[in-house]
């Protein structure tokens, strides 16, 4: 318990620290972003073809209100709270890729829901967009990244018990 402890919180403070770096801003986590608004925005105008998307905006028409996809709000830290939880966790590194890139796919699957539904919200009611934005959205992202890696624990083969557990 105590290595799984050391190991999450010393990958949770290198990748922390690694995406504050000016460069992994600039050349990943921006691009990113802006790539999240992208996709939002495709799907969005399935519906609704007055939203468009500049950089890491989503606006309605070029100049219409809108919401700024910002740090913090694009999925980053709980895709890097999983990561930890997954490499701190002892299994195979297979199970581990596997882990990282399926959470990674689910944790920005419910982004993609959050960034639209704020973006409709806000058109709607600013009050609603405040309290969904600051306090429900925020508080289930985090908690996909737990019940994903919970999910994924439960999906890890269980080694058989050993001779010596046998004779024992």
């Amino acid at each position: 318990m105590l290595r799984f402890v050391a190991i999450f919180l010393g990958s949770l403070l290198a990748l922390f620290t690694i995406e504050l770096l000016q460069p992994v801003q600039q050349h990943v986590i921006l691009p990113f972003t802006g790539g999240l608004a992208h996709v939002a925005v495709w799907f969005m105008q399935i519906f609704d073809h007055t939203v468009v998307s500049q950089a890491n905006n989503i606006r309605l028409g070029p100049t219409g209100p809108g919401i700024e996809i910002v740090a913090g709000c694009n999925g980053v830290e709980a895709v890097l709270i999983l990561i930890s939880a997954v490499l701190a966790f002892p299994s195979p590194w297979k199970h581990k890729l596997v882990g990282v890139g399926v959470g990674f796919v689910a944790i920005q699957a419910l982004n993609l829901v959050r960034i639209i539904s704020l973006y409709y919200l806000l058109l709607w009611n600013r009050v609603w967009f405040d309290w969904f934005h600051l306090y429900l959205w925020q508080a289930l992202i985090i908690l996909d990244a737990l019940i994903f890696w919970l999910i994924w624990l439960r999906w890890l083969p269980h080694e058989p018990p050993t001779e010596l557990a046998a004779t024992a």
